[in-house]
């Protein structure tokens, strides 16, 4: 890509007012992963060329490597959000990349050139140690104040992270003491209505270890969400998802007067509705359960989806979900959020393949096991894990890692030949998906060996960045 085509990005967020009527994206920045890997080197940031117009389409043209090994790179964020620009002063034009495993947090500069971004601050394990007691940090968002949140898992010492935007200075823990220390995974907030909510983490050591059936039970995986009071950081409320559910990731809808939202529980494989009732107290039901799969081949009698991300679209209208072990994805009709309706499906990869050593003995579903996925000659190993949408809600890209335990634990030959970001065309009409063959970034064959990608994100935001007021 050209200098000359960098400088015409638009990287204005142009659907505040317009929901799916943003401008088609040309750049991809994309989380890859080498932790844990025989070729010990750094995570990295690629620059993925998705312009279908230029010819290093589907490229990766720019890698950012980042400074040590084994950070475990995982969900990355924007330092602004589009309420807080014009107000704060602050420009979109950092992301941050908290360190799961490492503790550590990158922060990288994306307007100097946005096709070769740059590190610019390098936040140490130490630092956040010392004032905050803070790890295994998960997710970043950025408040409309312009301070940005990260999220930590922590044992004793979960919360949330709070960064100055301008020095990159550790400011302290965002709770309340008095509410003690709640481990998180991802949150997000609504300012019309004062609340953040957060999903509660279970231990991380039982978390990042990979899945075991032995530790059911016993409290380990989460099971609730918190309410907090967005002026006061004071805990309102927690609401009981369900023992073991594991909920993982939160979406508010994007309307700013909404009381609805999302949240994705893996372990459970299921999603729950969480909302304001007319009394002010905040309520979840679950709403969509994909069933176990009974089976023999596998390392467990049965098996669940894992539905571990959710995103959805500008105008509210579908969410979309990923199952990383059956290995499709779904879009819903959240047209009414108690009720989402089905209205797409298409599987790419995953352990349910037909001609696997996977038998499905017993399937509430399917009729029989989906075929091998295949693309350009590549066969899939893995199953769709992150979600990016497109602003105009018509693309939909797919990655496929968890983090290193899980992914060496449910997909080895994907740690050895790395993994791959696929695009599916959505029906915004009628619903439905379908795989763009003419579309895949093969990380398989990088300079520092097979890599895993992991969270996506547009120059100047996307469907899971942004928080209107």
């Amino acid at each position: 890509m050209s200098n000359t085509q960098n400088k015409a990005l638009d990287v204005k967020h142009p659907a505040q007012k317009n929901p799916n009527k943003g401008p088609r994206e040309k750049l991809m920045y994309v989380v890859c992963v080498l932790s844990g890997t025989e070729s010990r080197e750094p995570d990295y940031l690629a620059t993925v060329d998705v312009d279908p117009e230029s010819p290093c389409y589907c490229q990766v043209i720019h890698r950012l490597c980042m400074t040590h090994l084994d950070d475990e790179l995982h969900h990355s964020g924007w330092n602004a959000s589009i309420s807080s620009f014009g107000d704060t002063g602050i420009e979109r034009n950092c992301l941050i990349l908290p360190g799961l495993i490492s503790g550590r947090v990158y922060v990288v500069d994306t307007s100097s050139d946005l096709c070769a971004p740059s590190l610019c601050k390098i936040i140490e394990t130490r630092e956040i140690i010392k004032k905050t007691n803070l790890g295994f940090l998960y997710r970043s968002r950025c408040l409309s104040s312009g301070e940005v949140l990260v999220s930590a898992l922590g044992d004793a010492f979960g919360g949330l992270l709070v960064l100055d935007p301008e020095t990159w200075e550790v400011k302290g823990s965002w709770e309340c003491p008095e509410d003690g220390h709640h481990g998180m995974f991802d949150f997000w907030y609504q300012p019309r209505h004062n609340v953040l909510i957060s999903a509660h983490a279970g231990e991380p050591k039982f978390l990042i270890s990979g899945f075991s059936p032995d530790n059911l039970r016993k409290g380990r995986y989460g099971g609730h969400l918190d309410v907090w009071d967005l002026t006061t950081h004071r805990l309102l409320q927690s609401i009981d998802v369900g023992e073991d559910s594991g909920p993982i990731e939160i979406r508010f809808l994007h309307n700013p007067n909404s009381v609805h939202g999302f949240v994705a529980c893996p372990l459970e494989s299921s999603i729950h509705h969480f909302f304001k009732t007319e009394g002010g107290c905040w309520v979840a039901k679950k709403v969509i359960q994909v069933p176990n799969k009974k089976v023999s081949g596998w390392i467990y009698p049965e098996m669940p989806g894992f539905t571990y991300d959710i995103i959805i679209s500008l105008d509210d209208r579908f969410l979309y979900a990923s199952n990383w072990v059956h290995g499709d994805v779904r879009q819903y009709d959240i047209t009414d959020p108690h009720c989402p309706k089905l209205v797409g499906q298409v599987f790419l990869g995953g352990s349910l393949e037909k001609g696997g050593p996977v038998n499905v003995l017993e399937d509430l579903e399917l009729d029989c096991q989906p075929d091998p996925f295949v693309i350009q000659g590549r066969k899939l190993k893995g199953g769709p894990r992150a979600l990016q949408l497109s602003l105009d809600g018509t693309r939909l890209y797919v990655t496929n890692s968890v983090d290193t335990p899980w992914d060496k634990q449910f997909y080895p030959e994907m740690v050895r030949e790395g993994s791959v970001m696929l695009q599916l065309d959505v029906d915004t009409v009628k619903g439905g998906l379908c795989v763009n063959p003419e579309f895949l970034v093969d990380f398989g064959h990088e300079p520092c060996g097979p890599a895993r990608a992991k969270g996506m994100r547009y120059p100047g935001g996307d469907c899971t960045s942004d928080i209107w007021e």
